[in-house]
């Protein structure tokens, strides 16, 4: 009995020591393989362009802040006529609820006579409102100039490219509701 008991503690002393060490010597045999077999590559920088710097001649070139060049231009734009005109008148009245809505969100529903004048119906933001000739409507201070069954016309006043401020026609044509 005492023999078989020596027997399974030298047993269970060999599958102990078993355990220990071989698996960590696999990982760092297995990762030194790995190292060795990897090998980074790394593309060569290409060289930077070579920079060739520009003589500056004064004399070839038009000096921009000249005070007679200054002068002349100044005279030029004082006597073409101003465009500012058109848009003064509207920066000093007061603006109208329907001017802080851009068009393409308006839509015109409807229209009728009151009074023997035409009056449109216009949805923003679903609700309704009644506007005559002579109501603003839009961001680009849009004047109504003339409404009909079909559609509400106006006048706009925008810039241009060169920032000139121009007059263009508008409308808002009658909207069906589609059910």
């Amino acid at each position: 009995m005492r023999s078989l008991r020596f027997f399974w503690l030298g047993v269970a002393v060999v599958g102990l020591s078993g355990c220990f060490g071989s698996e960590e010597e696999d990982l760092q045999r297995w990762m030194a393989e790995q190292r060795a077999q990897v090998r980074p590559t790394v593309p060569p920088i290409t060289e930077p362009k070579k920079f060739t710097p520009q003589a500056y001649t004064e004399g070839a070139v038009i000096e921009p802040f000249n005070m007679q060049k200054l002068t002349q231009a100044l005279r030029r734009d004082a006597s073409q006529p101003s465009t500012s005109g058109l848009i003064a008148p509207e920066l000093s009245r007061r603006k109208e609820a329907l001017e802080a809505f851009p068009l393409d969100s308006m839509a015109m529903v409807g229209s009728l006579n009151r009074n023997g004048q035409p009056v449109a119906l216009v949805t923003v933001d679903k609700l309704l409102y009644q506007v005559r000739v002579g109501n603003y409507l839009g961001l680009n201070y849009g004047r109504i100039t003339r409404i009909s069954e079909t559609e509400l016309a106006l006048r706009e006043i925008v810039q241009d490219a060169a920032g000139e401020w121009i007059e263009r026609v508008a409308t808002l044509q009658l909207q069906e509701r589609t059910k």
